[in-house]
């Protein structure tokens, strides 16, 4: 599985971006993608994920409702639209697949071993 991330740039507190990331390969074995992101001198965190199927969705507390994931199934891509982007958001973000089971509960999308696929970063920055 190849993933390839975009949409990354230079936008003023309260803009919006769409980062895109696009997936190839051997998709049919993803069962979740989601976006991570990596602010200097930070720690990798989950921001948002969504399920393969597109059917579910969940987003870390910093980010819910300002930020939509959401998945076009005929071009493997998911997007992450972020609204009312403040300085804090500011970071490197890479989107992430998952092929193994064991989603019962929510509690892995913040684990980063949790995924098997990484795509490289696409860098926003937010300024104030």
């Amino acid at each position: 599985v190849q993933l390839q991330a975009s949409g990354g740039g230079l936008v003023q507190t309260g803009g919006s971006l769409r980062l895109s990331c696009a997936a190839s390969g051997s998709t049919f074995s993803s069962r979740a993608l989601a976006w991570l992101r990596q602010a200097p001198g930070k720690a990798r965190e989950f921001v948002a994920g969504i399920t393969w199927s597109g059917g579910t969705t969940y987003y870390a507390d910093s980010v819910k409702g300002r930020f939509t994931v959401s998945k076009d199934n005929a071009n493997n891509t998911v997007y992450l639209q972020m609204n009312s982007l403040k300085p804090e958001d500011t970071a490197d973000y890479y989107c992430a697949i998952r092929t193994r089971p064991g989603m019962s509960n929510s509690a892995w999308w913040g684990r980063l071993i949790e995924y098997d696929y990484w795509g490289q970063g696409t860098l926003v920055t937010v300024s104030s």
